[in-house]
């Protein structure tokens, strides 16, 4: 079992638009709704392989009932934390040649006593878990060092931990000694404080979020693959992709696959690497099924492509 916590859940609601014009009434092509939020897509993805898996969540107002609701439609377990705030809706704006605009709202502000139920929802529920994934942005009220408070009280249990963030709850939670955490290449730049240009740039980016607490740093590239270093080496994973239709959800999909395969070694990676490559040909936030990956097209290695030029250098 995977149990995943989302801190900031949030209804993804996809149009897609036969344009964007700016100032223009447009309509949509078609659009769908979508359970949302880094942790809960993880646990979508876990769902769709035929694993069990319960989603951690705040839940306020009427879009928090209807997370909740499609998160069961889902085959999620939801383990539901009431709190007083209205559940976010974020929009995304699909247009014919794989542009993205997202609008992201900001969430409720989570009280100190929410936040302490939801830290033990987390210790409830994790009984028999094989992985606990920590995903997504802190919502307002809980500070950085919310998530190391997490990984403190869990580890103890002797559970494995993953955590998908960035910015100061990443690097406030790297001395607790999290068991993967996974960055994509500008959350990798962030976190070092320097530009990342090449593949061997991120890493030696990755080989310092080691020296600093990370057992493992599972690194998203891009469309440049991806990049796995732990104890036992460094790892480089990448898929050939006919075509992008969305991106929304592609890194969480990743997470889910490398968890699934067991979270460790070069196998996890090509699992992870089958994963994203799937997610970003499915429309929206959807996540992939078994029917969907294509092993076949995925190469991993340890011969680590160092002065490989980064399609998207990161400042």
């Amino acid at each position: 079992m995977i149990l995943t916590i989302t801190p900031n859940p949030s209804l993804d609601r996809t149009y897609e638009l036969p344009w964007l014009d700016r100032g223009a009434v447009l309509r949509a092509v078609s659009d769908r709704v979508d359970p949302g939020g880094k942790g809960v897509n993880v646990s979508r993805a876990v769902a769709a392989a035929g694993q069990r898996t319960v989603a951690v969540v705040p839940l306020g107002g009427p879009e928090g009932a209807l997370l909740a609701r499609l998160l069961g439609e889902h085959g999620i377990e939801a383990a539901g934390v009431p709190v007083a705030g209205n559940t976010r809706v974020n929009i995304t704006l699909l247009e014919p040649d794989g542009t993205l605009t997202k609008v992201n709202a900001a969430g409720p502000e989570i009280t100190e006593g929410e936040a302490e139920a939801l830290l033990e929802a987390v210790r409830t529920k994790s009984v028999g878990a094989d992985w606990i994934a920590c995903c997504g942005s802190l919502p307002r009220g809980l500070p950085p060092e919310w998530y190391a408070e997490l990984v403190a009280r869990i580890h103890r249990s002797g559970a494995r931990i993953a955590l998908d963030t960035s910015g100061a709850a990443l690097t406030a939670v790297l001395p607790e000694r999290p068991d993967v955490v996974k960055p994509n290449a500008e959350e990798l730049a962030e976190a070092v404080g320097r530009p990342l240009v090449t593949v061997g740039d991120a890493v030696k980016a990755a080989e310092e979020l080691r020296d600093r607490g990370a057992r493992a740093v599972l690194a998203s590239l891009g469309a440049d693959g991806q990049l796995l270093v732990d104890g036992s080496g460094t790892y480089f994973g990448s898929a050939k992709v006919a075509v992008v239709r969305s991106n929304v959800g592609a890194g969480d999909a990743s997470l889910a696959g490398f968890l699934a395969a067991g979270g460790t070694g070069p196998v996890a990676l090509a699992a992870a690497v089958a994963h994203g490559a799937a997610a970003v040909q499915l429309p929206g936030s959807v996540m992939p099924s078994p029917a969907d990956l294509d092993l076949s097209a995925v190469t991993t290695t340890t011969d680590i492509p160092s002065d490989r030029a980064l399609t998207e250098p990161q400042p």
